[in-house]
């Protein structure tokens, strides 16, 4: 795992990947299974590795985070950066912070909490938690009303953040106030999109943003590693060739569930079985599994040719 300082040109080079996590028939944490898949990721190019969403860490146990950020580590490439996620409440991120200062990870992003937050709450509860944890944080927005864009702009100027998930969905991602207010204040070096590759043209292409979030590209790290290069390129015809073949699966993963497809997406793989997903999430139920298996074979097929 690379545990060197991180640079805002880090967060350009590679498109990161957001994977599942594996864990056995009893939801213990599979550490072979999980290093197939980085080892994957890997192979196609991928530099940077962020568990969060995808990995369900919302229900994972703080009596469980040191295992899962020793493994994770041990099971990452040297050269490989490796993000896990905290909280979304500010009492789990305490507890986990205070074992973020026992390691070498470098930065831990805040998963997103829907209501029951203040703009000023999180500004102030931020701080303490980098205080705590001894690392900047990267933090998740999925929602306006999370944090304002002059609250998001001073965490960035004191350093508490070093980088922006941003994630707010638009019906058009071409028409987008808040972002545009937001890279009035923060370059946007620190600022990467973070809905997989639907949005990720326009938002690398039209606003600038470093590079974008993939869970997809963790079953074809090759064919999303020559779309960030077509995108940052301006080749504009090559990238939304290669972003066409992802979203077969996207879509599936937008209309059922991002997490629970994508999560059982690996397994029909076969890159590695990712096992039982950890409540209070289930998987996708069977009458969803053929196309799902269909989507993730062509994506497959794509990711072949790519790598040939």
């Amino acid at each position: 795992m690379n545990v060197s300082p991180i640079s805002d040109s880090e967060f350009a080079a590679s498109v990161m990947a957001v994977p599942p996590l594996a864990r056995r028939a009893d939801y213990s944490l599979d550490a072979a299974q999980n290093q197939k898949l980085i080892h994957h990721i890997e192979a196609g190019g991928v530099r940077t590795l962020l568990y969060g969403g995808n990995a369900n860490l919302y229900h994972v146990a703080v009596s469980e985070y040191r295992d899962l950020l020793d493994l994770l580590a041990a099971c990452a490439a040297p050269g490989t950066r490796v993000i896990p996620a905290i909280g979304p409440d500010y009492g789990k991120m305490l507890d986990q912070a205070r074992i973020l200062a026992q390691t070498n990870y470098r930065t831990a992003m805040v998963l997103p909490l829907a209501g029951l937050t203040t703009s000023e709450g999180v500004e102030e509860g931020l701080a303490r938690i980098v205080d705590m944890a001894g690392m900047p944080l990267t933090l998740y927005i999925k929602n306006e009303n999370y944090v304002d864009v002059d609250a998001l702009a001073r965490l960035i100027d004191r350093g508490t953040l070093i980088a922006v998930k941003y994630a707010i969905v638009r019906d058009n991602p071409t028409d987008d106030v808040y972002l545009k207010r937001l890279l009035e204040s923060v370059n946007p070096a620190k600022v990467i999109s973070g809905m997989g590759e639907r949005p990720a043209l326009v938002h690398v292409r039209d606003f600038g943003l470093a590079a974008w979030t993939t869970g997809s590209g963790c079953i074809a790290p090759h064919a999303v590693m020559a779309l960030l290069r077509a995108a940052k390129e301006g080749h504009t015809d090559e990238a939304q060739r290669i972003g066409d073949a992802f979203m077969p699966l996207e879509t599936l993963r937008d209309d059922i569930s991002l997490i629970r497809v994508l999560h059982d997406a690996v397994t029909f793989s076969k890159i590695a079985d990712m096992g039982p997903i950890l409540p209070l999430l289930s998987s996708t139920p069977v009458e969803h599994h053929a196309k799902i298996a269909a989507a993730t074979e062509a994506l497959l097929t794509f990711e072949r040719q790519n790598a040939a």
